[in-house]
């Protein structure tokens, strides 16, 4: 444990009178996401945005910066939306919270209004305050299915490497981020399995092909469940598009697999539609692109463009009905403070609102092609750049030593680190931590600002590769 002295050696410099500022505040005090206290000091940060519009924030200098990743890709409709906060705080003037073992009017439309929008016969929602939530009761609703239709012996959960589901006790695990170790937390649940990640760029390991690899991909969960046992299987859970690795679009066969090899085996599919969900993609939800409806969808994020805290879990009819009807805990032994509350899901219902009348997921499917074009140009020019792919307004980039042998680069070219100072320079946010990292702004981003962000990007990459003796062009 450090000392009060040295804690305080590494703290930037206070004002010298009034009140400390917010940057000094949150050094002394915030525990931030994915940062300590005493990089943010030594580096002049943290940046405190006090303001926004559209795509971009204002710091507490007066500087704007253009928001690439739109929060935790997440802020959809834009900063600056005052209908939404309207919304909530009409909500909250009327009726702030609920009694216990009641609901309210915006969570009972809201439920509503996913029932419509969601793919197939996903219909009934359990609301929480965030994706790992979500996640968390996606899975305890598969393993409590599967005990009241009398297969209790149904626990394991296969997940994918290279995936994030969430940061709670049980989604923490499914998956796993390269460079984000749990060790920390250790041991691990038990019933954890893990498949392969269809990622076509670096398809190699499982096939000749992209397309051979996602096929071998999608049998190697139906060997999972073969070789553990069909009758211990609950569920498996995945992203559509693969965020970790950099947006990994798996190719047309994969998903259809899937959804066949979960039937075969009775075995319930979450899909996790936290990032890729309400319009993120340019469709309402990514499993759209393939034509899969999953058993149980995880969502957040966009849900209600990060205004407030919301997250939800919607499952298809059926498994919804196995909890309904007369008996001893027949419902769901699951519930959270938060769950269904009024404020956020008013939120939520003009989030929606906003989005259908500026047709916005038409925005981000039309934008986000014209984005990847613009990012296929940058690979032409810049050698470092492997690839770049996605789908709609959410795009990957993935800069490597060689572009002939797809070598990543060490740890020790600290590309994150070199990249998130020129971003800086530039007043753009984004802080990736490798040389794979991903592009999702507002869905709200016009043709113009896209440009203004590919000039930044180019900026940034081409002087990343000069640092390290790699400008040039790619050869032909």
């Amino acid at each position: 444990m450090q000392s009060n002295s040295r804690s305080a050696s590494r703290r930037a410099p206070a004002r010298a009178s009034g009140l400390p500022s917010a940057r000094q505040s949150a050094i002394d005090h915030l525990w931030m996401h994915n940062r300590g206290w005493a990089e943010m000091a030594e580096q002049g940060g943290p940046m405190v945005a006090v303001d926004g519009h559209g795509v971009r924030v204002k710091d507490g200098d007066g500087h704007w910066w253009l928001d690439a990743n739109a929060g935790y890709v997440c802020v959809n409709v834009g900063y600056g939306r005052t209908e939404i906060a309207d919304a909530a705080y009409e909500q909250m003037k009327r009726l702030a919270y609920f009694p216990g073992g009641s609901t309210t009017e915006p969570a009972a439309a809201l439920a509503r209004k996913l029932a419509t929008l969601a793919p197939g016969d996903l219909s009934r929602t359990f609301f929480c305050s965030g994706g790992s939530e979500a996640n968390e009761g996606a899975v305890k609703i598969a393993r409590a299915f599967h005990k009241r239709v009398g297969e209790p012996g149904r626990y394991k959960i296969i997940s994918r490497e290279s995936s994030f589901h969430g940061a709670l006790g049980f989604s923490m695990w499914l998956g796993g981020m390269a460079g984000r170790p749990r060790t920390d937390y250790e041991p691990p649940p038990p019933g954890l399995i893990y498949a392969p990640q269809p990622n076509p760029y670096r398809f190699e390991r499982y096939g000749r092909t992209p397309e051979e690899a996602a096929i071998r991909c999608a049998e190697a969960v139906e060997d999972l469940i073969r070789f553990h046992g069909p009758e211990t299987i609950a569920a498996f859970i995945a992203e559509p598009i693969a965020v970790p690795p950099g947006v990994a679009v798996p190719e047309a066969p994969y998903w259809p697999m899937i959804r066949s090899i979960c039937d075969r085996y009775g075995v319930l599919l979450i899909v996790d539609e936290v990032i890729t969900g309400f319009g993120r993609t340019g469709k309402w939800f990514a499993s759209e692109h393939w034509g899969v409806v999953p058993d149980i969808m995880s969502v957040a994020k966009g849900i209600v463009s990060a205004y407030l805290p919301l997250g939800a879990t919607i499952a298809r009819t059926e498994i919804a009905d196995a909890f309904s009807g007369v008996g001893k805990n027949k419902y769901l032994q699951h519930i959270l403070t938060y769950g269904g509350h009024p404020v956020p899901a008013a939120a939520a219902l003009k989030n929606i609102e906003i989005m259908e009348n500026e047709r916005l997921v038409d925005n981000s499917a039309k934008l986000g092609r014209y984005f990847l074009e613009r990012l296929q140009e940058l690979k032409d020019v810049h050698a470092i750049i492997g690839d770049v792919r996605g789908l709609g307004l959410l795009l990957g980039i993935e800069l490597v030593q060689d572009a002939t042998t797809k070598a990543p680069f060490s740890q020790d070219a600290r590309i994150g680190e070199r990249l998130t100072a020129e971003f800086e320079k530039r007043r753009i946010v984004l802080r990736p931590t490798s040389g794979t990292f991903w592009v999702g702004p507002a869905l709200c981003i016009t043709k113009d600002e896209i440009d203004e962000l590919v000039n930044g990007l180019d900026g940034a990459i081409g002087q990343v590769a000069e640092q390290l003796g790699m400008a040039g062009r790619r050869r032909s």
